[in-house]
Formats: C-alpha cells, structure tokens, sequence
C-alpha cells in the first residue's frame, strides 16, 4: 500500500526550514546596523595633494580617510588571501571557517581560533566590541550578514581599511603607513603590505617600535601564507609623526570652515620645507623671544607657495610662536617709500632722475629725519629710495595725499589699519598698521607692473585684479629696488626693500623677481623692541638665502614698457628736473605735466599746474569739468581713445593749453 508519510515528512522539513529562513531573515532585517559613516582627521594639503597637516580625532586618535584608488592592490590582496580568501564569495561568515572555531570553542570552553571573515571584523570594529565570548561572537555574525545585505563588498573592504588599529592612536591604512612607512599607501614593497596585513591583529603586542621580534615574525607568517619569499628588510623602530607643515594656516583654515574636513592649498610641501628650514636656521642665532616670519608666493598667479608664521609652533624660547605673525599688523618702517614713488611716477610728479632736496624740512609740526640723522642735499629720486630718505617720500605725500596713499594699499589688496583713524604724513615712513601678507601682496602688484595681483592660499579664490598704476611707474620703481646693492657675498638682481620700524620693534625685507615674491619680517610679538635689529643687516640676508633655497637664479624682469622715459636729469623736461620749492613760478598759468604732445597710456591723468592766479578752472576739449580749484594737482576726468585738448585757465582770465592723445 502506497504510504504518504515520506512526503509528509519531507513538506514538514520543508515548511520548517522555509519558516527558519524567513525568520533567520527577518532576525538579520531587525539588525540595527552601527554607523558607517565615521568622522575622519582634518587634512590639509598642498598644490599636488601631498597632506601637511592632520588633526586628532575624537579621544586623540587619528584617523586619516582612505579615498578609493590610494591603496597598493598589494596589500587589499595580501589582506584577503591571509585573513579571508573566500572573502568575495561568502555572505559575511564564512562557514567552514566557523565550524572550525566553534568546534574548537566547545572543546575548550572558550574562542581558541577567530573563524572571522573580513566583514564580520568590520562588525567588530564598528562596534568598538570585544571576541573573547560566544555572545561576542554571535553579535558580530548577525552584524556581518546584515552589512553585506547593505553594502557591496567593495564598501566593506573599505571600512576595514579605514577603521582597522595599527597601534597607539592611529587607525586606518593611510594613517599608518605614514607614520610606519612615512608614505602614502599607494605603493608599498611586498615586506610593508605584510606588515599593514598582521599588526591589525594584535596591534599593541606587535608594535614595531616597542616589540620589533614580534612584529618581524608577524610579518614573516603573513608573507609565507600569501607565498611570498622572507623579507630581509628590518622592520621600522620608531613611529614617526603625521605632517605638520604650515602649522598656522591649517588652524585658520578649519577655525573658518570647521565642518570641512580637507582643505587642498596653493602651497608646496617641497618649498614649505625649505623656508621652514631657512627661518629656524636663522631663528637659532636671534635672542630670546624674537620671532621670525616668512611669506612666499607666485606673484604670475597670486598662489602663495609657502607661509611660516613662526620658526616653531610653540612658546619655546619665549617667542610666541602660537601666534600667525604673517598676519599681525606691525609698522611697516621704510617698505612703503617704493609705494610712494609709484604713485608720484605714475601721476608725473617725479622721475626716477628727478632732484630732490635732502635736507631738515618741517612739514607742518612735522619734521622728519633720516634714519642716521644725516642728510645728503640734493639727490635723485634714485638714490633716495635707494638709500632710503626720509624727507623725499614724506614731501611726495604730502603732494600727493596721505588718503591717496591709504587708496592704494587697499587698491593693492592691503588692508591698513590706523592707529590714530585718519593718516596723515607719518603713513610715509611707518605710522600704519600692515602685517606681512598686506606687503607682499603690494610687492607683488609692483612685480606685475601695477597691477593688484589676487593673492589666496587655496586655488578658486583668483580673479582678476585692476590696474592700480601705470606699468611705466612700476617698472621704475623695480629698476631702482633691482641696482640696491645685495647683503655681502649675495647675488645682484634681485628688486627689494628693506625697513625697520620705529624702536627696532620689526625688521623687514621684500624682494621680486620675474616670477616670485618673499617677504620676511623678525621682532617679537608682544611688539618690545629689538635693540640694533635693521632690516638690512638682519631680514635681507635671509631674504637673499630664502630665494637661493627656492631657485637657483631669479627669474628676468619684464622689459621697461614702451612709454618708459629714460633719461638723465638735464634731459628731463624742465618741471621734472627738480622736485618742490626750487622750482620756477610763473606770472602766467603753465601745464607743467604732461607736456604737450605726450603720449599717454590711462585714461585717467593728473594735470600739474605752475604760475597763475588760483582759483582754476579746468577745460576737457573745450567744456569744463572742473573749476574753483585751489590746487596745482588736478585729476581730469576720463580721456577718449586719441587726441584730447586740456586747457586751464587762471583767476585773471589767462590761460594755457595742452594737446595729448591716449593710447590705451
């Protein structure tokens, strides 16, 4: 008789093992999966992505991200054929696997081998848990099937490799081979790979710089799973320390975007090394508590290539170096007079041959005085910047304007700040406020020929700067600061500046060539003075080493712009011969500058006027655009493209009458 029990049995096996899937099924779907998405250290970098600086994480640990594509397939492969070879092919544990350690643990009483795939390591790490019990154990096989219902196995091999401890405070692939290796993950030797490989499995008992013997043995065992021959390569002894370069912008960059967590800079590792290296070198020799400052950037472009806001990121020999000294605004002694004489280029108030008269003048309650006390007579607008007078850029401001002055370091992207709140004639030589970075980037406008030049430490912040004067007046400005006679044994060529603030409380140099722009100030911070600290007996010869560290020969100069007037002093035209009081007065009105017939090349010009009756007025092609005027300086307002008649007539009715032509 035909028996339906077999069949029976085999629905009722049936049935049971279809309801244990679904309820082993919904048993994984209840998993509350631990976050995934884990905090990572705050990374700067520079122009090529080479990491400068990494923050702690929570609990002090670090812990670098792990970005697809910046791992050696030498290692994820090792990894996989030493921890888990059917790691591609199991659904988060692997059962044989686990047979064999359960087997083990009931014979024991306890986990004698782990059985754990890669993913269910990623479960353990994830929840910070231990698997030293069965519950352990249990908890992370629930965890690792519910992963792999989440993620691709891609993702998990990823999480290992960001969350996995090497020892100490450090997690993660990347952050270990750059305290192991000091490199990045992205090419490592087979004996470096096997190393990453073991050490996660023990990773305080095989540090390699505190138990080396076991750490070469862990590292053997992996390569002879894996087949790979012994390494002879010694294990390394010490752990080294994650980047900490340009220490000070990477802590006002995440002060300004806390939330970001990579900041990719215009910086050069290689150049910032080097200048750090300069200034400590030269930090070593200065008296306690004086600081040193640096600042180098591409004026071409405006990306700044290093920034060192003090030798030492710490209060070591009393020198404040927590504080940003490429920021502080400092009196920036003598290093705004090549500024000034731009300015009365451009404007046709001097020439680089103009004669000056270096000698006792009380400009107002204000009477200036040379550096030395001395005073030199009548001199050349040349070599008054060149040897830096006081009296002529102090008259050539008062002609142009203290304000004007003002106007042009914020048109340069300076931002000054004024002790008193309105400037007057001590702006010329010092009385302002401008920190590093405000010089360099007027440095740097005089370097591109008087255009401001948009200087950032982190590409996408470039725009186009405006002209702020005429590249004539800039250029003559450059050949005066490139004929300054260098420090003892340093190249010729380079256009700089050097100053010192009143009280010896900073020390400053400046110099460009075709391509770059440093700047470098010493003093201390807390602003007391510095006896006998001079610009150019102790900031330029830095200056010169720190361009000597950079290339190996400056970069040319632009060629003098077509409009340049090269002459000497007796070939000038007569109102540009001499400069102030000695010049001729005139019963009837003259337009001194420009000169009749002169080509121009901005459309916006300042007329100078000699002789006549004030009050003037002004005519632009026969319609007036100015009158009541009580000064001998007149801006006219925007001339056409080509020929332009300027006509200026007298209190009495006299009158005087140029022609130009603007050529932009």
């Amino acid at each position: 008789m035909f028996s339906h029990r077999p069949f029976i049995a085999l629905a009722v096996c049936l049935l049971t093992i279809a309801t244990t899937r679904d309820a082993w099924d919904a048993w994984v779907a209840r998993t509350v999966l631990p976050l995934t998405l884990a905090e990572t250290s705050f990374e700067m970098r520079d122009r090529d992505g080479v990491l400068m600086r990494a923050f702690d994480i929570e609990d002090g640990r670090v812990r670098l991200a792990v970005l697809p594509g910046s791992v050696d397939p030498t290692l994820t492969n090792m990894l996989i054929a030493y921890e888990d070879k059917r790691f591609y092919h199991h659904n988060g544990v692997d059962a044989r696997a686990m047979l064999r350690a359960f087997g083990q643990a009931a014979t024991s009483g306890k986990v004698v081998s782990g059985g754990s795939t890669l993913t269910m390591q990623v479960a353990r790490l994830l929840e910070n848990s231990g698997t030293g019990s069965m519950h352990g154990k249990w908890r992370q096989m629930r965890l690792a099937w519910a992963l792999e219902r989440s993620l691709s196995k891609d993702e998990i091999l990823h999480l290992y490799l960001q969350h996995a401890p090497y020892g100490g405070r450090i997690e993660g692939v990347r952050s270990a081979s750059l305290v192991w290796f000091g490199k990045e993950p992205t090419r490592l030797s087979p004996s470096e790979a096997a190393l990453l490989v073991a050490l996660p499995q023990a990773p305080e008992a095989r540090r390699p710089d505190r138990f080396p013997d076991a750490a070469l043995n862990a590292r053997d065992r992996v390569l002879a799973r894996v087949g790979v021959a012994a390494s002879q390569a010694d294990v390394p002894r010490k752990m080294g320390h994650l980047p900490r370069l340009a220490p000070h912008l990477a802590d006002a960059l995440r002060g300004a975007n806390p939330h970001a967590r990579r900041f990719p800079t215009t910086l050069s590792v290689a150049v910032q090394q080097k200048m750090e290296t300069v200034v400590r070198t030269h930090a070593a020799g200065q008296r306690s508590g004086v600081s040193v400052a640096l600042i180098a950037l591409d004026h071409t472009n405006g990306e700044v290539l290093a920034r060192i806001g003090a030798p030492y990121y710490s209060d070591a020999n009393g020198a404040l170096g927590f504080i940003d000294m490429t920021r502080a605004k400092r009196s920036p002694g003598s290093t705004l007079k090549p500024l000034i004489y731009g300015l009365a280029f451009d404007r046709g108030l001097a020439h680089p041959e103009t004669v000056f008269a270096d000698r006792p003048t009380r400009f107002g309650r204000y009477a200036p005085q040379n550096f030395d006390g001395q005073f030199r007579g009548d001199v050349t607008a040349r070599d008054a910047l060149s040897l830096s007078l006081n009296i002529p850029p102090v008259a050539l401001t008062e002609t142009l304007g203290p304000d004007r002055l003002m106007a042009a370091m914020r048109a340069f992207g300076a931002e000054p700040i004024l002790p008193g709140g309105q400037a007057g004639l001590a702006v010329a030589l010092g009385g302002v406020g401008l920190s590093l970075e405000d010089i360099a980037r007027m440095y740097a406008g005089l370097a591109q020929l008087g255009v401001e030049v948009s200087v950032s430490d982190q590409r996408g912040d470039e725009r186009p700067g405006h002209r702020v004067m005429a590249p004539r007046a800039a250029w003559q400005v450059g050949d005066i600061l490139r004929g300054i006679a260098p420090p003892a044994g340093a190249p010729g060529g380079l256009a700089y500046k050097t100053g010192t603030s009143y009280g010896h409380r900073d020390a400053w140099a400046f110099g460009y060539d075709g391509q770059h722009v440093i700047g470098v100030w010493i003093g201390r911070p807390d602003g007391t003075p510095v006896p006998g600290a001079f610009g150019a007996d102790h900031a330029a010869p830095l200056l010169f080493e720190a361009f000597g560290r950079l290339k190996p020969s400056f970069t040319p100069a632009q060629a003098p712009p077509s409009d340049t007037l090269i002459s000497t002093t007796a070939d000038l035209p007569a109102p540009l011969r001499r400069f102030g009081l000695a010049r001729p007065t005139h019963a009837n009105p003259v337009l001194a500058f420009p000169p009749d017939g002169a080509v121009l090349a901005q459309a916006e010009t300042v007329i100078k006027v000699e002789g006549g009756v004030l009050p003037l007025t002004v005519l632009l092609n026969g319609a007036p655009v100015a009158s009541g005027l009580h000064t001998r300086h007149i801006e006219v307002g925007s001339l056409g493209a080509g020929f332009s008649d300027i006509a200026v007539i007298d209190a009495a009715g006299r009158s005087t009458r140029i022609a130009v032509e603007l050529r932009p």
